[in-house]
């Protein structure tokens, strides 16, 4: 018998070694490559959308086919920087700061005078001396507690010569019976809807300054709060449905709980925020348990009829499809996300299609440089965007007639996203009041999202209602560059003085030029006329 016939040849033991070696590296290079994806994903944001050549310095983290740079890529306008001077060792400062310090501040901004006298002039000696002028130190100070207990005293008298007692009614107060200043209304709603502070983390800031008050009383005082302003909102929503351009999107929220019995009792409900964006730079947020057609057609119903601004959901489509005085228009950027989904895969190509949207884009920036509006804005966006537009989906046809392209593939699902909606897609060249994508609603829609990373969720639907009525009035302050804290004070004081009927007079954009000069304040504002009847209180008074 031949002894070495079964013995292993050297051959076979290295392949083996080699094929486990193998095995072993393309194990540790598919999780070095996850770790890098991840890297990538912090680099540029969870789902931000630049080019690695959007930020210099960062594409040597990239392969060379990973995403190559445009043949021409646009030039960024220089940005002047504020520098040091050179010899001086100071920064440049514009010309409306204060100080060096760079602190700058509006009249509504209180300022406490701290007059500071060195020994020489309040010694002994201190009549020996001669003040010729004064300098003046700016600094920014922050109290312990911002919150203050309102003492209000009120004489009880009687005219001489009578038994009848007069007791001096009260200062108004926004609800009645209530132990909350319309200041720490208001202070609530902004804290928790604007600034994203939970209602149980302001609870704590109370009782650390001090004060006992149990956090279901600030839950009541936030629901009453809300309920007076619920019919602003209706009367800002009336007027939203009235816009010829309105654009609509969608964002999910937790709220209510499931009810059922069993190991998933505590489970929240799934509903929806329905954000609505009008031409007059209103946004009201209306909120449905579903995500279903029905909540379109109950919002928009016979009220709206104009140009439906959306993203590629397909109820928005089917419910302009069925309404004869409703044209729909899409979202470009939308569109353009499903191209970076597949720029992975196909870099070169992909690259491709992002910079003839881009072009469309630079067009819009030079629109908004030039001021450009009404019907010249139309025909700039007919003589640069449509043959930009044009020959873009021309492109998308021509890679899907080239073959090569299965079904499934990514670049294929963007191709046909985009020329399945074209006609939506382009209306934005024919009316200059269109804008080619949803960004502005977006940016408006924002505080939900936000507001969930801090409050979690809404304990019931009731108060995912709530909560889209204060979020709608807070976003339109600040579209019109409104203080919410001041006219929240203003209109919790006003409203119930108000005549029902000219209740539209109290959304933003109609408070701004009625009431904003001259807007009510809260008892513990020094500008209120109760507190400027009275001595100010020593060494302070306002800027």
């Amino acid at each position: 018998m031949n002894s070495t016939a079964s013995a292993p040849s050297p051959n076979a033991s290295s392949s083996s070694a080699l094929a486990e070696e193998n095995a072993l590296l393309r194990e540790q290079v598919q999780t070095l490559q996850r770790q890098l994806d991840w890297f990538k994903k912090q680099l540029f944001g969870p789902k931000s959308e630049k080019q690695a050549f959007d930020l210099p310095g960062q594409n040597s983290l990239f392969q060379e086919g990973d995403a190559p740079v445009p043949e021409n890529p646009p030039e960024e306008k220089k940005r002047t920087v504020k520098a040091y001077q050179r010899g001086t060792g100071k920064k440049q400062r514009d010309d409306d700061c204060l100080n060096d310090t760079g602190l700058r501040f509006t009249a509504d901004v209180p300022v406490e005078v701290i007059e500071h006298l060195p020994p020489e002039l309040t010694g002994p000696e201190a009549d020996q001396y001669e003040v010729i002028g004064s300098k003046t130190t700016y600094r920014l100070a922050q109290r312990a507690s911002s919150y203050v207990v309102l003492k209000c005293e009120r004489p009880v008298f009687r005219r001489k010569g009578t038994e009848k007692l007069i007791t001096t009614p009260a200062p108004f107060n926004v609800l009645d019976n209530s132990l909350a200043d319309v200041s720490l209304l208001a202070g609530l709603l902004v804290d928790k809807f604007q600034f994203h502070l939970p209602l149980y983390r302001q609870h704590q800031r109370i009782q650390q300054a001090g004060i006992t008050v149990s956090r279901s009383t600030l839950t009541n005082l936030v629901k009453r709060a809300i309920d007076l302003l619920r019919p602003i909102v209706d009367a800002q929503t009336d007027n939203v449905l009235r816009s010829r351009v309105l654009a609509m999107d969608e964002t999910p929220i937790k709220a209510g709980h499931q009810g059922r019995a069993g190991p998933q009792k505590g489970k929240m409900k799934s509903g929806w925020f329905w954000p609505l964006y009008g031409d007059a730079d209103e946004v009201v947020f209306t909120y449905s348990n579903s995500r279903g057609r029905a909540h379109i057609e109950e919002v928009l119903s016979e009220s709206f009829s104009g140009t439906l601004i959306s993203d590629g959901y397909a109820a928005y489509a089917r419910y302009a499809a069925a309404q004869e005085n409703v044209t729909h228009a899409q979202c470009w950027v939308h569109s353009r996300r499903y191209f970076i989904e597949a720029q992975k895969d196909h870099p070169k190509i992909v690259t491709d299609a992002l910079q003839q949207i881009a072009t469309v884009y630079r067009n819009e920036e030079a629109i908004k440089t030039q001021g450009l509006t009404g019907e010249k804005k139309r025909q700039y966006r007919l003589d640069h965007s449509k043959p930009v537009v044009s020959d873009f989906f021309q492109w998308c046809r021509d890679q899907l007639a080239q073959g090569g392209l299965v079904p499934s593939d990514s670049l294929t699902k963007a191709l046909n996203y985009v020329l399945s909606r074209e006609a939506s897609l382009t209306v934005f060249l024919e009316d200059p009041d269109v804008q080619p994508d949803t960004n502005h609603l977006e940016r408006a829609l924002r505080p939900i999202p936000m507001g969930k990373k801090n409050w979690m969720f809404c304990w019931t639907e009731l108060g995912a209602e709530h909560l889209g009525v204060i979020q709608s009035l807070i976003s339109t302050c600040k579209l019109h560059d409104i203080t919410p804290y001041t006219y929240l004070v203003d209109v919790l004081q006003r409203i119930s003085q108000h005549p029902a009927r000219e209740v539209s007079d109290l959304t933003p954009r109609l408070w701004k030029p009625r009431f904003a000069d001259n807007p009510l304040r809260a008892l513990i504002d020094p500008r209120h006329p109760d507190r400027q009847n009275k001595q100010p209180e020593a060494n302070v008074r306002a800027h």
